[in-house]
């Protein structure tokens, strides 16, 4: 047998109705007879085309409420039947079942519905049962049916009706097959995390329904994909097509940015996913020129992000530097002028977005799921361990440490004076090595520690990491706290007139 299929029925249920109308036209020029329910009927049939209600076939009307349309044995029967199983098609004609080659659906809304913020009785309403029904249905019998399970599909659809005339191949078939249960799988998982919320069963699902490869991965030999939809975050205004390392540390920026929505101008410079240049000033100016004076050299690169409008002035200065991304919620159009100077750059508007709760990362054999780390530091919260109190200052620049710490690979040392990012250690497999690191940096770069603060993202075992930057010139500590030995450094910082406040919270970030 051929695999080649005339169609000559079809049989549509959708609830948006959004590009149904060339489609339902083509199938009538085709000769092609289209069964119908509801309003999806009531559409095809305004558009001056005939249509066959599936309740003449039925003999059942739609009910509940319109919770029963399609679901009866002569609906599914001409969708299940095997065209050549002999019995099959003996039972068609006893049972005067048509024979449905066509199966075009669009399910109900449930995912935004559920976005709406709509009642639970709204949103089990929209909970399709025979359009999903319908759809696996037909892809499972994609042998003798094609099934077209979402609007996305429908130009390629429409464009295959054209090219073949109605005919289509068991190739067609089998992909159009494979996109519904791509469909009918992410409604399910949709479903089941709605439920879960509350339920919180032991199961993990994700289905995101978009997906771009990338030119490759973390290196030329990985292949890469980013699965999201990026134009939700982002409005792209110029550059080249950003890469896996990129995504990596432009979400490394957005996060951190985050910790000063709303404050005064910040400007932060990132590298391999670690702040190396943060400042905020009274200007986004000032704040871009300090930023970048806390590393020049790893600045060359980087990803840069503003939390306020980037202005021609600021553009000026951004322009002298390689960087392969600028972020910021909006740019003057003297700037954008600017920074498209360079090709390559990448020039990103961030939209008011809700970011993910959670993250997931592979492990082992398994992912690892966990809550986003959504403490962050403030004075109301600190604990002051020592007798000699820090002052407004020092109190104000532990909290802005604080919140560059909690976004510094672990192990890590965050050095900090009048809102500049000094230095950091980062990612060293010891916190003496992570101090010693910020404290030679800061030197090279000629910054005077007299007076800077210190953050940990966790406790001190020991004395020795307070010690070291007492006699470096720093004058006050900020850490989580929770060592049995909190009182060798909590002691070693009253002696030496460090002040010390603990927050109570560990920020490990692996």
């Amino acid at each position: 047998m051929s695999n080649l299929k005339q169609a000559k029925s079809a049989l549509i249920s959708v609830f948006s109705k959004e590009g149904l109308a060339p489609i339902a036209k083509k199938l009538n020029d085709l000769g092609i007879t289209i069964y119908s329910t509801g309003g999806t009927e009531k559409f095809i049939k305004d558009l001056g085309i005939e249509v066959v209600p599936v309740e003449d076939v039925t003999s059942y009307p739609s009910i509940l409420g319109g919770r029963v349309k399609t679901l009866h044995p002569k609906v599914f029967g001409g969708i299940l039947n095997r065209q050549d199983n002999e019995g099959d098609v003996s039972e068609l004609e006893k049972f005067e079942i048509p024979q449905i080659d066509i199966v075009i659906v669009d399910l109900y809304p449930f995912e935004k519905t559920v976005a709406s913020g709509a009642s639970e009785q709204d949103i089990i309403e929209k909970i399709d049962i025979g359009g999903i029904s319908l759809i696996r249905a037909a892809a499972k019998n994609f042998k003798d049916v094609i099934c077209v399970s979402s609007v996305n599909d429908y130009e390629e659809f429409e464009g295959l009706l054209t090219e073949k005339n109605g005919e289509t191949s068991l190739a067609d078939r089998k992909k159009f097959a494979a996109k519904a249960f791509n469909i009918s799988s992410h409604y399910d998982t949709a479903i089941f995390n709605y439920f879960n919320t509350e339920t919180e069963i032991p199961a993990y699902k994700e289905s995101i329904l978009t997906g771009k490869a990338l030119r490759y991965g973390e290196n030329p030999h990985q292949k890469g994909t980013f699965f999201g939809e990026f134009e939700e975050i982002f409005d792209k205004l110029h550059g080249k097509e950003l890469s896996y390392n990129n995504l990596l540390d432009v979400d490394a920026a957005v996060n951190l940015m985050a910790e000063f929505k709303g404050d005064a101008p910040t400007f932060a410079i990132l590298k391999h996913n670690n702040a190396c240049g943060l400042a905020q000033r009274d200007s986004i100016h000032q704040a871009y020129i300090d930023a970048l004076a806390g590393d020049p050299v790893s600045a060359f690169g980087g990803i840069l992000i503003s939390n306020v409008e980037i202005d021609k002035a600021t553009a000026d200065e951004i322009h002298k530097l390689f960087c392969e991304v600028v972020i910021a919620p909006s740019f003057s159009s003297e700037a954008e002028e600017i920074l498209k100077g360079k090709k390559n750059r990448i020039l990103l508007v961030q939209k008011e977005t809700k970011l993910p709760e959670f993250q997931v990362r592979t492990c082992l054999n398994g992912v690892l799921v966990q809550e986003k780390d959504n403490i962050t530091d403030a004075i109301e919260d600190l604990t002051f361990a020592t007798e000699n109190k820090p002052s407004d200052e020092e109190l104000s620049d532990m909290i802005f440490a604080s919140k560059i710490c909690k976004h510094t690979k672990s192990n890590t040392i965050v050095l900090a004076k009048n809102k500049q990012l000094l230095a950091s250690g980062t990612g060293q497999t010891s916190r003496v090595d992570a101090l010693r690191h910020s404290i030679e940096k800061a030197n090279s770069f000629k910054f005077d520690l007299t007076g800077a603060v210190m953050a940990s993202d966790a406790f001190f075992p020991f004395p020795d990491c307070v010690e070291i930057a007492g006699n470096a010139g720093i004058s006050a500590v900020i850490q989580p706290g929770g060592s049995i030995k909190d009182k060798d450094s909590i002691d070693y910082c009253s002696q030496n007139n460090i002040a010390m406040v603990l927050t109570g919270t560990r920020h490990f970030k692996h």
